[in-house]
């Protein structure tokens, strides 16, 4: 046997091991990537006996897992997130890395009894929190919490591995090459974050010019060539002094927020390598470490990780994010979420690498930091979000955005919906819904039966609905099939609602909540048919209460397309017919 062949075996055992394990990650309150550190743990020279001891290796193979897993984290990432956030995620992944290092390495050495500068470096190791361990708690446990949270922790956890990695290298320049302190750190620090910057925007823009353009014979190559311009723009940003991490990231929020061919197929194919990457990770790694030289530092790391957890971290986040507004709770959740995972336990192999005498015992004490953070907060996570009151109600299930394969961009997407009781949907016929114009239920599944949609067809609770949609519309059949705990949440778009001249006031109340002063059963392409001269009336408006109706287009003598939209203000207002409609019965439904 060939040992590739007992290789392939081992990896197989260890991920099925792992996989397995992450079952009971919801039973024993863990977070899933813990779990698989501790099948890597278990097999190593103090469990199964396997053998493992190649810093060169492991941060190899560490970075390349690294980069897969903030590709598919900035795949998924969106403009609006960014936005929002940009400012106080950009500081804490900064100075609030300084800040923390600072603080932790200060604490080390008056434990460890370190020279300064050997302390500050394992204060700058432990310094930046772990995309792979926050992206995990927050995309696949069903954590939710408050949206500017959770995007202030994705940011950052993202974005902070650039200064972590400058302070680690600027201190081991110093260390082991003697390089004074100065212009030369000065230079690092432009390098990390410029050139990664740089690397990564203008790749991720070529990258969905290049996959738009360029057509392949086959479609499963499409997830392949973004997954290729990923790695692009890290080694580009890497090789030329900057951060591969960052430009990675930013590679993947471009792309993530753009439209290309074979979109949701590509998504799932780099959420499934960061998952193996994730595995292979965190199981590597904890055969890489021996559990007994843990227990020797376990006193002194217990104590520096309580200074990492309650005093450094809530110290740099209070400082920071207290001017952008953000409350109390929000920065006690902030703090006890910045976790640490891989990013500290590669970064703690670069003094092997360089060959630092304490490297040994940074690397241990990092070890058990980050163990301590992983398990401690990781597993209480979502209890404090429940106590501070920033838990959001889980989603029933998310809609579902399937492919329209085709070479080259299509303005339409098939999205699937599953119904709940609350839904505005259930309990309604298709021919009720007041869907925007051009938008089509395509096909219905209710258990294991498949159900040809009609207009006559009776939806209800639980059923899996596959809708045709335009992208611009999606917004408004969101609100339509929506969960009724989602509903409230949703704002009606200010952009125009286009419907079809045969549906009722009574089915726009319904679908969207928008109340018209006029006949419940009347259609609204005769509302305004019965308002307006006629004559060629396309293009004209009828004012209905605080609302506009304007006849889209017109087949012979009926109206076959109304847009509904809120009346603008006073010096926004266009000329428009002034009409009376006929008023309602009644109260609507």
């Amino acid at each position: 046997m060939f040992l590739v062949d007992q290789l392939i075996l081992l990896a197989a055992v260890l991920a099925l091991a792992g996989i397995v394990s992450s079952k009971a990650s919801s039973r024993l309150g863990l977070p899933v990537l813990v779990l698989f550190l501790f099948v890597g743990m278990a097999a190593g020279e103090d469990g199964w006996g396997i053998a493992f001891d190649n810093p060169a290796a492991a941060h190899a193979l560490g970075t390349l897992a690294l980069a897969l897993i903030l590709f598919d984290g900035g795949l998924q990432t969106s403009f609006e997130a960014v936005r929002s956030v940009w400012k106080p995620a950009g500081l804490l992944a900064s100075v609030g890395v300084l800040v923390t290092a600072l603080v932790t390495g200060l604490v080390a050495v008056a434990v460890l009894d370190l020279p300064l500068l050997e302390g500050l470096l394992l204060g700058s190791i432990v310094g930046s929190t772990d995309a792979a361990a926050v992206f995990s708690m927050l995309r696949s446990a069903g954590l939710r919490i408050s949206r500017r949270v959770k995007s202030t922790l994705e940011i950052e956890s993202a974005s902070n591995d650039p200064m972590a990695i400058f302070l680690t290298i600027g201190l081991l320049e110093v260390l082991v090459n003697g390089m004074e302190p100065g212009t030369g750190l000065l230079e690092i620090f432009v390098l990390q974050f410029g050139v990664g910057s740089i690397a990564g925007l203008a790749v991720g823009a070529a990258a969905v010019a290049v996959i738009n353009r360029i057509h392949l014979a086959a479609t499963g190559l499409y997830p392949v060539l973004v997954l290729a311009c990923g790695f692009l723009a890290f080694g580009l940003a890497a090789n030329f002094g900057g951060s591969g991490f960052l430009a990675i990231f930013l590679a993947g929020v471009v792309v993530g927020n753009s439209r290309f061919v074979f979109q949701r197929g590509t998504y799932l194919f780099q959420d499934g390598l960061a998952w193996c990457s994730q595995i292979g990770m965190f199981v590597m790694l904890g055969l890489l470490v021996t559990p007994s030289k843990l227990l020797e530092v376990w006193a002194e790391g217990l104590a520096i990780a309580c200074a990492l957890i309650f005093v450094a971290r809530p110290l740099a986040v209070a400082l920071l994010l207290l001017p952008f507004g953000f409350g109390k709770r929000e920065i006690a959740l902030l703090s006890w979420g910045g976790l640490r995972g891989s990013v500290p336990i590669i970064l703690a192999l670069f003094p092997f690498l360089l060959g630092l005498s304490s490297a040994p015992l940074i690397f241990n004490v990092v070890f058990f930091v980050v163990l301590v953070s992983a398990v401690v907060q990781g597993s209480t996570l979502m209890w404090l979000a429940r106590r501070l009151g920033l838990a959001e109600a889980p989603l029933s299930r998310p809609a579902a955005t399937l492919d329209i394969t085709s070479i080259g961009d299509v303005n339409a997407d098939i999205v699937e919906y599953t119904l709940d009781s609350g839904s505005r949907a259930a309990g309604r016929r298709i021919s009720q819904l007041a869907l925007p114009d051009g938008t089509v239920v395509a096909m219905i599944t209710r258990q294991a039966t498949v159900i040809p949609p009609r207009g006559s067809t009776l939806l209800e609770a639980h059923d899996h609905l596959f809708v045709v949609l335009r992208r611009e519309t999606r917004p408004f059949v969101d609100l339509v099939f929506a969960a009724g705990s989602e509903a409230g949440r949703l704002a009606l778009p200010g952009a125009e609602l286009r419907l079809k001249g045969t549906t009722r006031v009574e089915d726009v109340l319904r679908s969207y909540g928008i109340r018209l002063d006029a006949d419940d059963t009347l259609p609204l392409g005769e509302l305004v048919l019965r308002a307006l001269p006629d004559e060629d009336i396309v293009g004209a408006s009828v004012t209905v209460g605080v609302w506009s109706l304007r006849v889209c287009e017109r087949v012979g003598p009926r109206v076959s397309t109304v847009g509904l939209s809120a009346l603008p203000t006073p010096r926004d207002s266009a000329p428009r017919v002034e009409a009376t409609v006929p008023r309602a019965r009644g109260p609507a439904a």
